[in-house]
């Protein structure tokens, strides 16, 4: 006899869905309304600096691309993605992120958090890099606080490897995927 109990849905199946919409006046309060869950406060900034944050790049004539990641029509978290950011650094400027991309700011809402949404927007966010919008690199790099496991496992998944040589104290854990 078939059981007529529907079968549960892989993080794969709900994610086929998941999709990077830019940021405008239609989407910018849903954004602004996306939130972490309080243990995680430590590690991101709210996504009302992040947008400013982008204001003032684009502002400076860098770019920068600000996303909001849907499922279907339901706002489920926020990215940033930026190229040839060099004020992120003291002093010399390493060379992966001299004119390279870098996944500057990546969020899950709290409500939609451990349903593989914040894999599936690493991925998206990898193949629109690799379109090269702003010229070919040959690096993306990203950053993340030393105790946020769940991002450098995540991050890690992907192929980016830390590079601990330029990691200053009270900053954040650069990472690094060849393109």
């Amino acid at each position: 006899m078939k059981s007529t109990k529907p079968a549960s849905k892989s993080s794969e199946d709900r994610n086929k869905n998941v999709r990077l919409v830019k940021i405008d006046t239609d989407n910018f309060d849903a954004m602004t309304h996306l939130s972490v869950d309080d243990t995680q406060k430590g590690f991101l900034v709210e996504n009302i600096y992040s947008l400013a944050e982008a204001y003032a790049t684009l502002a400076e004539g860098r770019f920068v691309q600000c996303f909001g990641i849907y499922d279907k029509e339901i706002p489920v978290g926020f990215l940033m993605i930026g190229y040839d950011y060099t004020s992120c650094c003291r002093g010399e400027v390493p060379d992966f992120i001299r004119n390279s991309y870098n996944i500057w700011r990546l969020m899950i809402d709290k409500n939609f958090q451990n349903r593989g949404y914040g894999r599936e927007a690493v991925r998206l966010a990898l193949e629109y890099i690799r379109t090269f919008p702003c010229g070919k690199a040959e690096y993306c790099w990203l950053s993340y606080e030393p105790e946020n496991e769940a991002a450098k496992q995540l991050y890690r998944s992907f192929g980016f490897e830390e590079r601990p040589e330029w990691y200053l104290e009270g900053c954040e854990m650069p990472a690094v995927l060849k393109l």
